[in-house]
């Protein structure tokens, strides 16, 4: 798509009807993301995020036989080592991934080199990385503000090529970054909150869809407003029962 010229939409599904609904539309990529954690399980945060909870909802998705491809997550603290990294992949794929996201760049290489080894896609997450947000006092920061930012993802941009990449998404980086790395790197940027230069656009589909009105990212403008439409409706029908 990216040699085509051609946009690359990716949004997030955790269930069967959601799965199923982005599949009829046509979008090309599903991510059954970590953020699963906030906007389906009440966590904080994705660190919370469990590898059994992963697979099952993977399991979900895969139900519906899309023609999307399914990229599950690997989450917080489950790819610390390359045998690690191997193992928690196998058992993604197994569930129902056809490839798996790892947030890192050079500091990860390892581990996805084992993971490739095994026959399993990866695609890479650069930027800010949200199973760090802890380790950065629990905000989430935009990257590539600076020289020494710009240096670090192009350095683990560069990383990420060498290890021959499909995709990677770039998270909270500087428009500018992130349009340096779209046209420097042969890998596909799908963006959220980087700006409109990279190749493709992903989003949480409950912030597309306002149906977790309690946050909204400030990159995101809903296009429709279903948790305030769900109150409005629930209300309306227990008033007239």
């Amino acid at each position: 798509m990216k040699a085509a010229r051609q946009r690359i939409a990716a949004l997030t599904a955790y269930d069967y009807p959601m799965a199923r609904l982005l599949d009829e539309a046509g979008i090309p990529i599903i991510l059954v993301g970590d953020s699963l954690g906030m906007v389906v399980l009440g966590y904080p945060d994705t660190t919370h995020v469990t590898l059994a909870e992963m697979e099952h909802h993977l399991r979900a998705v895969a139900r519906t036989r899309p023609r999307a491809l399914v990229v599950g997550d690997l989450p917080y603290h489950t790819y610390q080592s390359p045998e690690q990294a191997v193992s928690s992949a196998q058992r993604l794929v197994a569930a129902g991934a056809e490839a798996v996201k790892a947030e890192g760049g050079r500091d990860i290489l390892p581990q996805i080199r084992a993971i490739q080894s095994v026959g399993i896609p990866v695609i890479g997450h650069l930027g800010m990385l949200p199973q760090h947000v802890l380790e950065e006092g629990g905000k989430y920061r935009v990257k590539g503000k600076d020289d020494a930012g710009r240096a670090k993802l192009l350095d683990d941009a560069a990383a990420l090529a060498e290890a021959d990449l499909p995709a990677v998404v770039l998270e909270l980086v500087t428009p500018p970054v992130a349009r340096e790395i779209t046209a420097q790197f042969p890998f596909a940027t799908i963006g959220i909150g980087s700006g409109p230069d990279c190749d493709g656009q992903i989003l949480v589909t409950h912030d597309l869809l306002g149906a977790f009105p309690w946050f909204t990212p400030k990159f995101v403008q809903p296009k429709l407003t279903l948790g305030e439409d769900v109150r409005r409706v629930v209300r309306e029908w227990a008033a007239n029962l």
